[in-house]
């Protein structure tokens, strides 16, 4: 039952394959730390592979055919790519499914003031954060900024390195002695999270004048008012690359690799797949995963389900019952990540139900908090075909468990779409840090995660 890591596997031609992999990814999670910019880079990779907007061809009153590729984005914040395949829809398709949104600071909608000398950003945090740890590093500000007239300005402050970035203190050791008795929950709290963006007055103005200047820096350079921010949605993020990391360069330290190491090694597996497949694939980047999948761009809207629907009407051979059937019939991995064992935490996890960095791709059978509470549970016989799906294409799998029974837990997006009665299990990547502003995943689990997606997509019956 033991699993060996994945290194020692490797002969010199997949390190080469590796190591490109990894290369890819890094430029990925660089270029995408919303989910709007995750959805922009993947329509841009989509559509040079040959993919068109399935909008367009409702629009132009098209037809769908066995080995067409369309993409079909919700509000620019998610995404569903599919291949069209042999099989008609109603005997079932193959489903990759991840999020893209992670842990960060959103700006308030009113978020700008002045205060003893310093111009602020007001911030809501965003999901499961320990919130001391975004204090004292370098942030970065991207969004939109939604104008009265449609004009849509995108922001990015803090990336390029001739870029200023933003932060948020943090008191001073010598004058810490209650906070450091407070517990680590509360010893920033959330209305605390006020990002400092300037500190130099405009010449001449007697009121605010910190702010006036921040105020006059924004209209030079974005055109816009103090009252766009009313609709904008800018987030606070770590400012900087990711990087190899280990002497060996065997890991990737990066802001949001939960979860956007699984969307691109499903991205990564969908642009591979060159054949037509027997089964219709698909692959769905959700949004707000971190806050409960809710609200019109998360798992739990319709714009999946009704995408399908379209597809099939497209295709001929649309009803509602063919839908249902397309949808119970559906195989899917919900690609998450999981808690990777971490020797200095070891106390709150189970060793031999643990997932372990460089082991390869890991299967949660189930996830949810103490007793499965809000768990998706896959059935052993989908676990079974699974395994001999792996073990026939070579991928180096493990299974884990995120953590001991009673320490804690956490829930994907399979739940969702196991409503559907769909065969669903969690497939992802073991991550250090989950949740912190710097995350570290293994290269070879990123490799056996894009393997696993690829091989899943062809093979699922």
């Amino acid at each position: 039952m033991e699993r060996t890591t994945a290194w020692n596997l490797y002969n010199k031609t997949e390190l080469r394959k590796l190591e490109a992999v990894s290369k890819e990814y890094r430029a990925f999670l660089d270029a995408g730390k919303t989910e709007r910019e995750c959805v922009t880079g993947a329509i841009a990779r989509a559509k040079e592979a040959g993919y068109r907007d399935l909008k367009e061809i409702i629009k132009s009153n098209g037809k769908l055919k066995a080995g067409d590729r369309v993409y079909a984005d919700c509000m620019g914040k998610a995404i569903m790519l599919f291949i069209v395949g042999k099989q008609p829809m109603e005997q079932g398709f193959n489903i990759i499914g991840a999020h893209i949104d992670s842990p960060r600071m959103d700006l308030k909608q009113n978020p700008l003031y002045e205060d003893s000398g310093l111009a602020y950003l007001d911030t809501h945090y965003y999901g499961g954060i320990k919130k001391y740890q975004w204090v004292t590093i370098p942030l970065a500000l991207h969004g939109v900024v939604a104008k009265k007239d449609g004009t849509l300005v995108n922001i990015v402050i803090g990336e390029d390195e001739n870029d200023p970035v933003v932060g948020i203190s943090d008191l001073l050791i010598h004058l810490s002695a209650d906070q450091m008795q407070k517990k680590a929950s509360v010893a920033i709290e959330g209305e605390e999270l006020n990002v400092i963006i300037g500190g130099m007055p405009l010449k001449d103005e007697e009121k605010e004048p910190v702010k006036a200047n921040m105020l006059k820096i924004l209209k030079e350079k974005y055109d816009i008012e103090e009252e766009d921010f009313l609709s904008a949605e800018i987030e606070v993020v770590p400012a900087g690359k990711c990087r190899e990391m280990g002497l060996d360069r065997s890991m990737i330290i990066g802001y949001g690799h939960d979860d956007r190491v699984c969307a691109f090694a499903q991205i990564k597996a969908m642009l591979d797949v060159k054949t037509t497949p027997d089964s219709t694939c698909c692959c769905i980047l959700a949004d707000k995963e971190e806050i409960g999948s809710v609200g019109a761009t998360g798992m739990h809207a319709k714009y999946f389900e009704n995408t399908v629907a379209e597809l099939m009407n497209l295709l001929g051979d649309y009803s509602e019952l063919k839908l249902r059937r397309a949808l119970t019939n559906a195989h899917m991995l919900s690609c998450d990540v999981s808690a990777g064992f971490d020797p200095n935490f070891a106390g709150v996890f189970e060793k031999k139900n643990s997932a372990f960095l460089g082991n390869g791709v890991c299967f949660n059978k189930y996830t949810g908090a103490r007793g499965k509470s809000g768990s998706n549970d896959a059935n052993a016989e989908y676990m079974a075909k699974l395994r001999k799906l792996m073990d026939d294409a070579k991928v180096r799998y493990q299974t884990a468990e995120l953590g001991k029974v009673d320490a804690g837990g956490g829930g994907t997006i399979a739940y969702i779409c196991a409503e559907y009665g769909m065969e669903v299990i969690d497939s992802g990547v073991a991550v250090l840090s989950m949740h912190a502003p710097w995350e570290i995943i293994s290269k070879a689990d990123l490799y056996e995660a894009f393997k696993a997606y690829r091989a899943f997509l062809l093979n699922a019956k």
